[in-house]
């Protein structure tokens, strides 16, 4: 039995992004400029992001118009496939109707280049010369170095080191994209030099690559700063996916009963999700949503929701989301995508508000996943992915074990060819479970500000 492909022709790109915010039932908590508590004005963010961005960031809008210049660019992968991916479902066994939106069909081979594009282009219009970031896994650094790429501009990744030394060939793509790479934390910015005086063998956290980056825009007029995930704008652009499968959905004479999605700091999650949370608010339907996350990790299902800082060096604004503290540094998981201590205010603000539930899953449970998954629908999903992945499986098997028909979607958000060295650990039986310690969990909560 065949896994079936639903394709949108070119021209039902989506013609603008979807907004959610403005549906809640209950506003979002405000950002605070970390000086005076007092929540921050577009003037306090513009030595960060261009103003259409900071625009963006704000708006109660339900659509925001989609830039033709960035259309022409998601041409060349979007609209992205939808699966009914009925070999998996054969293989396990179960009544569900199993669907998974595709995002590795990219340059970049995951979802990031769907916000990288705009936030470049954006830049670019507004005169930016360089754009400084931080990387995790990988995906988000080469999805916007390509991006720069397209549009003329220079571009710096701070790479979290666990993943600048156990993904060589995400820095190489990166690196040929034209974008210069360095392990973080480095000797480059105080922020980093801080962070290597106490603790000379670190291996980093998103958290203190923002702080590098952070800093480097803060001290350069001709550079700006870009966020892979997190803010609202970022969420934003990634709509795009959910807006996709409401479509390729309807093609199929399906909606989901599920929707899963891995969560790290949100984008993924809230691109595939936003959609059809509005529907759910609307009264339109009845999906419910579920967002998965690593035990190692674990901001949604163990972390506080209150106010934090988003980098290590406490330079950024404070927002509030579902944190497991600043100070957080998680251990070196192969899932780099999903190693950050906070969790995006939009998304934290959702759970707040009952409109989905989170689950933890563990490092060994994902990877059986992933290869469960691929050798059934034959795609390697990122080890981030595998999160998701283990959401639905799991899903499904509930569906066989009460003998009833659902239907599942969930996000495949990225390909795993450049993380091939986490499958051949995981089969050689080198990788291990991890539950964060609620001691250390207590005790980087207890540097929370006071807010």
């Amino acid at each position: 039995m065949d896994s079936v492909k639903f394709l949108l022709p070119e021209d039902r790109i989506p013609k603008a992004w979807y907004n959610v915010v403005p549906s809640l039932p209950a506003p979002l908590p405000p950002v605070l400029h970390p000086g005076t508590k007092q929540p921050v004005g577009p003037a306090d963010l513009e030595p960060l992001f261009p103003m259409a961005l900071i625009l963006q960031e704000v708006s109660t809008e339900p659509w925001i118009e989609i830039p033709e210049p960035v259309r022409d660019v998601y041409r060349q992968w979007r609209p992205s496939p939808l699966y009914r991916a009925r070999r998996l479902e054969h293989a396990l066994g179960t009544p569900a109707r199993i669907y998974y939106k595709y995002e590795g069909v990219s340059p970049a081979g995951s979802h990031k280049p769907n916000t990288a594009v705009p936030q470049a282009y954006y830049n670019k219009v507004e005169g930016t010369k360089r754009l400084a970031t931080e990387t995790g896994a990988g995906q988000w650094g080469s999805s916007l170095a390509m991006a720069c790429a397209f549009f003329g501009m220079e571009c710096k990744v701070y790479m979290v080191r666990v993943s600048y030394n156990q993904k060589p060939y995400r820095r190489a793509l990166m690196e040929t994209f034209g974008a210069s790479v360095t392990a973080s934390p480095s000797s480059e910015t105080d922020s980093g030099r801080a962070i290597l005086a106490q603790h000379p063998d670190s291996t980093g956290s998103l958290g203190i690559a923002i702080s590098e980056a952070v800093e480097v825009a803060a001290k350069d007029a001709s550079t700006k700063y870009a966020l892979g995930s997190v803010l609202n704008h970022v969420l934003l652009h990634q709509t795009v996916i959910g807006l996709e499968s409401l479509e390729q959905l309807e093609m199929a004479g399906d909606y989901p009963d599920v929707l899963v999605g891995c969560t790290g700091g949100g984008s993924n999650f809230a691109g595939i999700a936003t959609p059809f949370i509005g529907r759910n608010l609307e009264g339109k339907a009845k999906t419910r949503v579920v967002a998965v996350e690593p035990a190692a990790c674990p901001s949604l299902t163990r972390g506080k929701f209150a106010y934090d800082f988003g980098d290590t060096s406490h330079l950024t604004p404070l927002v509030k989301m579902h944190t497991l503290g600043s100070t957080f540094v998680p251990p070196g998981i192969h899932a780099g995508g999903l190693r950050y201590h906070g969790m995006a205010p939009l998304v934290s603000h959702m759970l707040d508000l009952g409109l989905f539930e989170a689950r933890a899953v563990q490092q060994l449970d994902a990877f059986a996943a992933g290869v469960q998954f691929a050798r059934a629908e034959g795609i390697v999903p990122a080890p981030e992915a595998n999160h998701a992945v283990a959401g639905a499986i799991a899903e499904a098997l509930q569906c066989k074990e009460e003998g009833v028909s659902r239907s599942i979607l969930f996000n495949l958000c990225g390909h795993g060819h450049f993380d091939m060295q986490s499958y051949i650990d995981y089969a050689a039986g080198k990788l291990q479970n991890y539950d964060y310690p609620a001691e250390e969990i207590a005790a980087a909560l207890a540097g929370l500000p006071q807010v």
